[in-house]
Parts: structure tokens; C-alpha cells; sequence
């Protein structure tokens, strides 16, 4: 029932957006219901609320986002604003290793929960300003925004790899603009992708479960 309920999701997803077998394959093999309220919901392409007054993105969104990070060969990806943790799910099918930050203690909580209970070895979490990147950890070959963002941090440009991707929302005016961030020596370089919408990244980190 799953894999019918996915494909079924797939196939709508492609209608809109031409998918890569591998993305495909990474949304096809999570079950989507894990990560949503209600689960009768989860396989229609629209945005859901979570906690903390945050959503989780749409399944048409995330299977963008994947694909624009042009993840072939990669091994290492950091996520800003792990949210539910289906993002990170759906990364953790295609990379070695994800990292993901997360501002807001009680959805961190949850989803390493749902991490624990799916079996989940390679993403790995942290409760801090994901604005600040992960040190410990760095270089990345990619960094993905689940958030808007009206800058890139200086920290950030620091932590991805030369010639890495970073990916992110950004606020142009009163636009969200999917960009297509490429190192090259020690700078940034731009490509726009498509205007989207999502909630904007907030500073400090939110406690309490």
C-alpha cells in the first residue's frame, strides 16, 4: 500500500517537475505518513503545519530542492531548519551523510524520534542557530536552506567546499526566489531558480519540549 500511495505521489510530483530516478527512488522508499498530521494528508502536494508555527514543505518542494542540489557523487550535505525531518529522510537516501540544525527544541526532538524509529543511522542533528553552520563537521559539499533567508552567512560561505552548492530561499523584495549558490574562490556565484515560499530562517535557538 505504501508503494502504490508513493508512486501515486510520484506521478503526481513529475506532472509538475520532471524528477531524476534517484530523487524519485529517495521519496518512493520514505513513508511520508511518519512525518505528518494528519497522515491522511500526507500524500497531497500541499504544505502542512507542524509545531512552532512551522510547516512541513510540500513533497513537490522537497523533490525540487533535492534535485537542484545536484547530489551525484556527493557525500556530505548540510540542512538549515530540519523541521520534521522528512527533508533530511529523503537526503539521507542519496548522501553518505546529512547534518541537520534545527532552531526549535521540540520539533528537534520529534524528529530524531522518528529517525530512531525508522532505523536511521546517517543524519545526524544538533539543537543551535543554523546560522552559524556546524564547525565540527565542516567542509560541505552542500548546504540546503529550509528556510527563507535574506543573506547567506559569512560562516556558511566558510563551511561548503570549493566548487559546493548552497541552496537556499532568498528574500528579493517581497519575493522568495528558489538561488543556486556555486563556490568558486571563496565567493558565490548566483543562479536563480524559481520563486517558492517558505517560512523565514529566525535567529537563537527556541527551548523547551
Amino acid at each position: 500500500m505504501l508503494s502504490l500511495k508513493n508512486a501515486r505521489m510520484c506521478a503526481e510530483i513529475a506532472r509538475y517537475f520532471p524528477l531524476e530516478k534517484p530523487v524519485e527512488e529517495a521519496i518512493c522508499a520514505i513513508n511520508r505518513e511518519e512525518f505528518v498530521s494528519p497522515k491522511h494528508l500526507a500524500y497531497s502536494l500541499n504544505a502542512l503545519p507542524l509545531d512552532g508555527e512551522q510547516f512541513i514543505s510540500s513533497p513537490l518542494t522537497v523533490a525540487k530542492m533535492t534535485q537542484y542540489l545536484q547530489l551525484r557523487g556527493v557525500d556530505s550535505v548540510l540542512e538549515i531548519g530540519c523541521g520534521s525531518g522528512y527533508q533530511a529522510m529523503v537526503l539521507s537516501k542519496l548522501v553518505r551523510r546529512v547534518f541537520s540544525i534545527e532552531r526549535i527544541e521540540k520539533l528537534l526532538v520529534q524528529a530524531k524520534e522518528r529517525f530512531r524509529h525508522l532505523g536511521v543511522t546517517n543524519i545526524h542533528t544538533k539543537l543551535a542557530d543554523g546560522q552559524e553552520g556546524w564547525r565540527e563537521f565542516a567542509p560541505f559539499e552542500r548546504i540546503l536552506f529550509s528556510a527563507c533567508a535574506t543573506h547567506i552567512p559569512q560562516a556558511l560561505v566558510e563551511q561548503l567546499s570549493e566548487g559546493g552548492i548552497l541552496l537556499a530561499p532568498m528574500l528579493e523584495g517581497n519575493t522568495q526566489i528558489i538561488t543556486r549558490f556555486t563556490k568558486q574562490k571563496e565567493r558565490l556565484l548566483a543562479e536563480r531558480l524559481e520563486k517558492c515560499q517558505f517560512v523565514p530562517v529566525l535567529d537563537g535557538v527556541e527551548r523547551g519540549v
